[in-house]
């Protein structure tokens, strides 16, 4: 299984094109609170930018979490999302341990999928799809 994997954050720039391409290519929508990856400045206006992002946990805290089932465990790691299920209680996002699930106002949670869409949008090609590891297909991922 590919994951999204933010390999080369120093280049960022802080641009958002990620996040305005996983809002607007897979949830039809043009914000930057409706993403599954969001970009955070931990050095100020213009350094230190991270991703949020989903690591592609197994097993997935967010999905044990989940009570109606919207989250999924997938095979390889990381979550099916299932929107129709969502009672949008919060679990989800507590459960994360790398706090990479955006709740919007509405508490509607967003995650990474682990698609791809958005590493053709970043300018600076800090993203890239990359197999997992045999240690992190076996939940042995770093999770600082």
């Amino acid at each position: 299984m590919k994951a999204l994997r933010a390999a080369r954050m120093e280049r960022c720039i802080g641009c958002h094109s990620c996040s305005l391409a996983c809002s607007r290519q897979v949830h039809h929508f043009l914000s930057w609170n409706r993403a599954g990856i969001r970009i955070a400045s931990a050095g100020g206006l213009s350094t230190g930018f991270e991703a949020k992002v989903c690591l592609a946990c197994h097993p997935a805290p967010c999905a044990e979490a989940c009570p109606s089932g919207a989250l999924v465990q997938r095979r390889d790691g990381g979550v099916m999302q299932k929107k129709s299920l969502c009672v949008r209680c919060g679990l989800c996002a507590e459960a994360c341990p790398v706090d990479a699930i955006y709740l919007d106002s509405e508490n509607n949670p967003y995650v990474c999928i682990h698609c791809g869409q958005c590493v053709a949008f970043c300018p600076h090609n800090c993203l890239e799809m990359a197999d997992l590891s045999p240690r992190e297909k076996d939940g042995e991922a770093d999770h600082d």
